[in-house]
């Protein structure tokens, strides 16, 4: 069986019918659990599985309506999505709060002798008893329907945010003068104005190159503040009210603060414990970021100078990734402008496939005319390559477009599991990504960076098609949230060994491998700049901690006071996150 996302410019008419079709089929069996009257029949067959089977049957079902908020091409399509997304998350409350469904369970639970059942089904029941306690199905009615009126607003003001974020447009103009620094290539494919000056977005391909390689400080400046002040105005009052109906939300369930009811079920368990971790590792990297920062400033004391410009002592936030991609050239002779030229799109693609493969002993093969919703996506079949069986397929959609998500990422858009406890569906994943598009001289060539990037997201594709859970519950990338990076933090390291980078490399050129010479630096600088880039993620946590354990906060002023001291560099005034 496989569900593929239709082509988007059908959607807009028929999804928020298809949609309620989907809610309410599944409420229906949730109903006839609910009813279930004679205690004898409160037993696995009539409690359980018929649960299981509802939610691979929604599973499956509500990719089609929501992942075209992320992906189509027309905003009328997004628009149709969005809606449809906020309808079926409004729906995830109620079932979510359906003590009479709860109490089935749990009597079944009581009852039972729960070793007798596989361990995965063992495991599915016990998830969904601690998720009914965790919703507060044991509570009183009032509170529950305090509950649940705040999950269904927390669930629409998330859709809002990432909706503002995916539908964000903003563009900057620039002369050649105030880009100096990019390659010529860069220029040329940026859209020339009447004025004279080139339009640049705020998206990765025209983002990453600007502020690492700009060497105009106004031009970095312009752009990190306007990359990091993204729907400011609309999403800073969104993160801020979720922050109180979190917090309002642990309360009522008997919690302290949000950060406890999420760590409960993590390997850290409390928050004291990871604010003691984060402190520790800190304190263990503000050497390494010493020396790095002493580099770094040397580095803009000597260009000050060649250019008759003040030193002001100091690293500032638009300073940051400039100095890194010139320790990266300087010290470990590691140009990304110039290794770009190594990997052309095309050519790492078919070099991971290749290895992906080999190491997982399967077999790719491209689906022509399949039904995809931009002409820039493809799609392929996976095979296990000793016995040819069928296990999945997967999208890739890979460069940048009006209206799509804005990052990398991995939606799961079917279900590798059981269906009615017999017969197995295949899984289906959709990786996006935003590379630099090709160009009518150059194909779309990507820094190695980017390379680490597709390799780590591909994992993920892997890692969902893949697995063999039984239950949509436990399927694909729906594990533990502690492991689900491991795999493809684990995988991403072949880039930075020698086969697989030949593999995924050939200049657009002439199609010659990168040199080993090339690549012995490029490896010797898998640790550059790690101290800065390892405080940054500690502040990014620290800041998610911080609001998280209170029941306000003011998150521009606070993102800024606890970014600067742990990586002693001011923010850009009024920062804010864009992203949390």
């Amino acid at each position: 069986m496989i569900r593929r996302p239709p082509r988007s410019t059908l959607f807009p008419y028929t999804t928020l019918f298809r949609s309620q079709r989907l809610i309410d089929s599944c409420r229906a069996a949730y109903e006839r659990v609910a009813n279930v009257d004679d205690i004898l029949a409160l037993d696995y067959d009539h409690v359980i599985r018929p649960l299981a089977d509802a939610q691979c049957k929604y599973a499956t079902g509500r990719s089609i309506f929501e992942f075209p908020q992320h992906s189509a091409v027309e905003k009328d399509v997004r628009d149709a999505s969005t809606d449809a997304a906020r309808s079926l998350q409004y729906f995830d409350v109620e079932i979510s709060m359906r003590k009479d469904v709860f109490d089935k369970i749990q009597h079944f639970a009581n009852n039972y002798n729960l070793n007798l059942l596989e361990p995965e089904a063992k495991r599915f029941i016990l998830r969904l008893v601690t998720n009914g306690k965790r919703n507060g199905l044991h509570l009183s009615e009032e509170v529950r329907e305090q509950i649940k009126e705040i999950k269904k607003r927390m669930s629409e003001l998330s859709i809002t945010f990432q909706r503002n974020l995916n539908e964000e447009n903003t563009q900057l103009e620039f002369s050649e003068e105030e880009l100096d620094g990019l390659a010529p290539d860069f220029l040329q494919s940026l859209e020339k104005l009447p004025s004279g000056k080139l339009r640049v977005t705020l998206k990765y391909p025209h983002f990453f190159p600007i502020v690492r390689k700009a060497t105009n400080e106004q031009t970095r400046l312009c752009i990190e503040t306007a990359y990091h002040s993204r729907c400011m105005q609309e999403n800073i009052p969104l993160l801020e009210e979720l922050i109180q109906l979190r917090q309002k939300h642990a309360t009522l369930l008997g919690y302290p603060t949000h950060a406890a009811y999420v760590m409960e079920l993590l390997m850290a368990k409390s928050p004291e414990n990871v604010k003691t971790f984060l402190e520790e590792l800190a304190v263990k990297l503000k050497p390494l970021w010493e020396k790095e920062q002493s580099i770094m400033l040397s580095f803009k004391e000597e260009e000050c100078k060649k250019k008759g410009l003040e030193f002001d002592g100091r690293l500032n936030y638009w300073d940051c990734r400039y100095y890194m991609a010139m320790v990266e050239e300087k010290m470990y002779a590691v140009d990304q402008n110039v290794l770009k030229e190594y990997f052309p799109l095309h050519v790492v693609t078919e070099g991971l496939l290749k290895i992906y493969q080999e190491i997982l002993g399967l077999s790719f093969s491209r689906v022509e005319e399949a039904p995809v919703w931009h002409p820039d996506v493809s799609m392929y079949r996976v095979e296990n390559k000793a016995d040819k069986e069928l296990l999945g397929y997967f999208f890739l959609d890979l460069f940048p477009r009006d209206g799509k998500y804005g990052h990398a990422a991995v939606f799961p858009l079917q279900p590798g599991c059981l269906v009615e406890g017999e017969k197995r569906q295949i899984a289906v994943a959709a990786m996006m990504a935003n590379f630099t598009k090709p160009t009518e001289t150059k194909p779309s060539l990507l820094d190695h960076k980017e390379v680490e990037t597709y390799f780590h997201e591909f994992g993920h594709v892997m890692h969902h098609v893949c697995a063999k859970a039984k239950f949509a519950m436990f399927s694909g990338i729906k594990v533990e949230r502690d492991f689900v990076e491991a795999p493809s933090q684990m995988l991403q390291n072949w880039v930075w060994e020698k086969e697989p980078l030949q593999l995924m490399s050939g200049h657009y050129v002439d199609g010659t491998v990168l040199p080993d010479e090339v690549l012995e630096k490029l490896v010797k600088s898998q640790r550059a700049n790690a101290g800065i880039f390892n405080l940054r993620q500690i502040a990014l946590a620290t800041f998610d901690q911080y609001i998280h354990t209170r029941e306000k906060a003011d998150t521009c002023k606070l993102f800024n006071k606890i970014f600067e001291e742990i990586t002693e560099i001011p923010p850009i005034f009024e920062i804010g996150r864009a992203h949390v």
